[in-house]
């Protein structure tokens, strides 16, 4: 199957919903957002999908999915994590989102949207840390905006570089982008052994 394939079998309930999940629920740490998000950038420049409703649509599960994720850890805190997504989000995943709040204070949500696990983390221990909702949500907003509207914007506006023809060759990226993070947890349990 080629990424053409792919994404349009996701089409764009299917990378709403990927987008939403990796923002908002735990199990998300293993999803290739940015890699989506810039992919179907390119994809609508290419005329497979219309841009102005794939980043709106982007920017809004963006956004839901970190209310979501805070909601969870403001209602459910560290033991939720820990029993049901420990073999996703593991304490030193925790423990560097933390680092990063304690470095950049709310603006952390913003930076944590460009960091594969962060963005999926920086809700849920927000709402456990209980950050003030109105300051998460402004953070959040402009987090959605920049990164679930702006990434897709950005692979529209490079799409024109890709010819038509040439697509497909952004599969095996996409599939090592994918491969990495899928892995990467095996690699540092085998170092830490």
């Amino acid at each position: 199957m080629d990424l053409i394939s792919l994404i349009h079998a996701l089409g764009y309930t299917g990378i709403w919903a990927t987008i939403f999940a990796e923002t908002g629920l735990l199990f998300g740490v293993l999803l290739p957002g940015d890699t989506l998000l810039f992919a179907a950038g390119v994809m609508a420049k290419q005329g497979h999908f219309n841009i102005w409703v794939m980043s709106f649509g982007c920017f809004i599960v963006a956004l839901l999915g970190n209310c979501v994720g805070y909601w969870l850890g403001a209602r459910y805190g560290l033991p939720f994590a820990q029993k049901y997504a420990s073999k996703f989000v593991t304490d030193d995943h925790l423990q560097k989102t933390q680092r990063l709040f304690d470095k950049y204070g709310c603006a952390g949500i913003i930076i944590a949207r460009f960091l594969p696990v962060a963005r999926t983390v920086a809700p849920f221990l927000a709402g456990i840390a209980g950050m003030n909702k109105t300051q998460f949500f402004h953070y959040s907003l402009w987090g959605a905006l920049i990164w679930g509207a702006g990434l897709p914007w950005l692979g529209y506006g490079v799409g024109n570089l890709i010819p038509p023809d040439r697509l497909h060759y952004l599969l095996f990226p996409v599939l090592a982008i994918i491969l990495v993070i899928l892995l990467a947890p095996l690699f540092q349990k085998e170092g830490e052994k």
